[in-house]
């Protein structure tokens, strides 16, 4: 199965993430399939960009996005 995740760069207690495509099994910062975004929560406002055009269609191919990147694609779409 396929999701749509974070995969966590940065240093200690400085998070960034990029917006992976990878294959469930895989780990979080391991082989990822395509990077579609990146999410910079040091921020304020918390700085998100992302390529609607990936991410649509890699959900009508069928991945599923996580629970917090589905939250970061609605904030997003606003």
């Amino acid at each position: 199965m396929v999701k749509i995740r974070l995969q966590r760069e940065g240093k200690k207690k400085a998070p960034f993430y990029h917006i992976v495509v990878a294959d469930s099994k895989s780990p979080r910062d391991g082989k990822i399939i395509e990077k579609i975004g990146t999410y910079n929560p040091m921020t304020d406002p918390c700085t998100v960009v992302l390529d609607q055009e990936k991410v649509n269609q890699w959900i009508k191919n069928g991945a599923k996005p996580t629970d917090t990147v589905k939250k970061i694609i609605e904030n997003v779409a606003k």
